[in-house]
């Protein structure tokens, strides 16, 4: 991420369609739907929560608006009183699958300069980008703006209104000049229903997407930001398991991550990698010698 920017995360709705539940606190993957937002924007300089407090994966600010109930304009403009960066980034909480990578399209499509990936009116000093869906609906609570523009529509819709309670969120694009960003529809999905929540929690068990989600969960469960190749760790377990006995493989990943932590912040990624290769190298040569006893 180059460009740098806050986020205000709005988690003070009613969720009259979920019967008044604490819907941010409702679990997707074990996970609150709250701190799966929160994972996405990890590296905002600030991010501001908008709702009553609550436990969450990491340090955030609340805040609230004057009058709850209102909609999401007085929800983004109570956040704005706490952004002190350029670029800010505006998201509803209940949207599980809304990846990092499209955070980053969205930051770095305010910022000026090219960005081909993006349809946009004025290919310079765009003003705001939003997620549009798969039926082509821009999403506004998908979105980044630059912090004075934004500071700057509400302004002027107080001006014209005295009130920002109610109104529709569509209103705060008219006079900027935005991206749209086509992203993977799942980004967008929000959760507005049980019907939602149960496809939400359905996905994540699918054969292809339940290890990374799991994995996910508890590095965020762990307070563990480290990014490692899964596979490696894998293989890693099938030779101790095969080579060794089935129990050594979860017994040597943990060593593995054992040694890793003893190297320190500055071993990374690579002092996973490299213990995990002599481990698999030792269980490999354990299972020759094995294989020669059985031959003798």
């Amino acid at each position: 991420m180059t460009t740098s920017y806050d986020a205000i995360v709005l988690a003070g709705g009613a969720a009259r369609r979920l019967g008044g539940v604490d819907k941010p606190a409702v679990t997707v993957g074990g996970r609150p739907l709250l701190d799966r937002v929160l994972g996405a924007c990890r590296h905002a300089g600030r991010t501001v929560v908008v709702g009553d407090p609550r436990s969450t994966s990491r340090p955030v600010r609340w805040t609230r608006e004057e009058q709850p109930g209102g909609g999401p304009l007085p929800g983004i403009d109570a956040g704005l009183r706490h952004v002190e960066a350029e670029v800010v980034l505006v998201l509803s909480a209940d949207l599980p699958f809304l990846g990092e990578a499209t955070v980053r399209r969205l930051v770095e499509a305010v910022d000026v300069g090219d960005a081909a990936d993006v349809d946009a009116a004025d290919g310079t000093d765009r003003e705001a980008a939003v997620v549009v869906d798969a039926e082509g609906r821009e999403q506004l609570l998908v979105a980044a703006y630059r912090t004075a523009s934004l500071r700057r529509e509400l302004s002027r819709m107080l001006h014209d209104r005295r009130d920002l309670a109610h109104l529709p969120v569509r209103l705060l694009t008219k006079g900027l000049r935005t991206a749209r960003i086509d992203a993977d529809p799942l980004d967008s999905f929000d959760c507005d229903t049980w019907e939602d929540i149960a496809a939400a929690r359905a996905r994540i068990r699918e054969h292809g997407n339940v290890l990374d989600e799991w994995i996910t969960a508890v590095k965020d469960e762990l307070g563990i930001e480290l990014d490692v190749d899964t596979g490696v760790l894998l293989d890693l377990a099938r030779d101790a398991a095969h080579g060794v006995a089935r129990p050594a493989a979860p017994l040597t990943t943990f060593l593995v991550g054992y040694a890793a932590a003893r190297a320190g912040a500055d071993g990374g990624p690579e002092a996973v990698a490299e213990a995990a290769r002599k481990a698999a190298a030792l269980a490999n040569r354990w299972a020759a010698e094995s294989e020669q006893g059985d031959a003798g």
